[in-house]
This record gives structure tokens, C-alpha cells and sequence, in this order.
């Protein structure tokens, strides 16, 4: 006598966010990635060893503590550049990607689709990064975003060719397809936390060179 194999249950936060993510793509998607921006900037801060925000010393006790933990207006300058950006130009890349390869099908068409992915998606995902990231950095002239934008194209587009594939392998081979959004999700997290560190490592050598020309020019 064969018995029924009783189907995957979901969890029931994941089934609302897919079905969310289904209905409402790019809504979804923008506050996903306007959430995902915010705890990376905080957590990048503090990896980078970024000095807190100022705060008056008269200020309420609570900003003294969203200082010392590096929420900062950065934070959410990030998340406005996750909703209003990122997503919507992750969602428009993707979209274009798929409706290019639609029809297709075996292995030509999915190493064509990861190609198109990795020469033409990522490089405008990553310019826009960096660009926005610069200027939410400090950055004050067209001149230092490029500066920004040159130093760190390379190594990003790098580290991205190197683990994108990586990771995009494994959850095909090893996790449930409900799985795939969540787990590219918290990858994107990690690798965008470690491109945002880099960034902010940059700027504060930079600060710290020209502070220091600065004195030597003094004596």
C-alpha cells in the first residue's frame, strides 16, 4: 500500500513575502532591497571603523544611542537608493534579461542568460552602486564619484564574476526553488556589506592622505 507524500509547508512568512513578491514584483523588491541597504550601511560602518555620526550634546538620549550604533542619515540615504535605484533598475535589467532568452531552453540558452548576466547586468548594477555610494559617502564632485567609481569597478566586477555564478549553482543544485529568493537575497546582502566597507575603508584613506598633505604643506 503506497502512502502520499505530503507536501512542502512553507514558512508562513516566506509564503506571504513570494506571494507578495508575485503579485507585486517591484514593490516587493524595492522595499526588500530599501531594508536590506539600511543594515548593510550600519553594519559596513561599523566594519570599516567609520566614526559615529555627531550628535549635540544637549540632543535626546535616543539619537546618542542611534549614534553609537551608526544609524545615521547614510542609513537611510541607502535604503532611499535601494528602493528608488537599485530595485527598480535590478528589476528593469532582469526583466529585459528574461524576456531576451524567453523561449529558449537547454544549456546554450543558460550559459547565454549567465553571460548576458554577468558582461551586461552587473556592470550597470555595479556603476550605479558605486556612483550612488560615492556621493552618499562624501563624495562632492563628479570628479571624486569617478575616483570612487574607477578605484573600485575591478575589484567589485571581480569578486561578482567569482561568487555570482557560485552561489547561483549551488541553490540550483542543492535548494528548493522557494528558496532561491531569500537565499540571493541574504547573498547580496553579504557581498554588497563587504563592496560598501571597501568604499568607506577608501574614503577614510583618502581623508586621511590629504590630511596629511595638507600638513605637510603647513610646515
Amino acid at each position: 500500500m503506497s502512502t502520499a507524500v505530503a507536501p512542502r509547508q512553507l514558512n508562513p512568512f516566506l509564503a506571504a513575502y513570494l506571494r507578495n513578491l508575485s503579485t507585486h514584483p517591484l514593490r516587493t523588491k524595492a522595499i526588500t532591497t530599501a531594508l536590506l541597504q539600511f543594515f548593510q550601511e550600519i553594519l559596513a560602518s561599523h566594519l570599516a571603523g567609520t566614526p559615529p555620526p555627531r550628535v549635540a550634546k544637549d540632543a535626546p538620549f535616543i539619537f546618542h544611542i542611534l549614534a553609537r550604533a551608526q544609524v545615521s542619515s547614510k542609513a537611510f540615504k541607502m535604503a532611499a537608493y535601494g528602493f528608488l535605484v537599485s530595485a527598480p533598475v535590478s528589476h528593469t535589467l532582469i526583466n529585459a534579461l528574461q524576456r531576451a532568452f524567453a523561449g529558449r531552453s537547454g544549456l546554450s540558452a543558460r550559459v547565454g542568460m549567465l553571460l548576458a548576466s554577468q558582461l551586461i547586468v552587473a556592470p550597470i548594477q555595479i556603476f550605479s552602486y558605486l556612483a550612488c555610494a560615492a556621493v552618499i559617502n562624501g563624495a562632492k564632485s563628479v570628479d571624486e564619484v569617478l575616483k570612487t567609481v574607477k578605484a573600485g569597478f575591478g575589484k567589485v566586477i571581480r569578486i561578482t564574476w567569482m561568487t555570482s555564478p557560485v552561489y547561483t549553482v549551488f541553490a540550483q543544485q542543492f535548494l528548493p526553488a522557494e528558496l532561491w529568493v531569500p537565499f540571493f537575497n541574504f547573498m547580496q546582502f553579504l557581498t554588497g556589506t563587504y563592496f560598501n566597507t571597501k568604499i568607506k575603508k577608501m574614503r577614510l584613506e583618502a581623508e586621511a592622505k590629504d590630511k596629511k598633505d595638507k600638513e605637510t604643506k603647513k610646515d
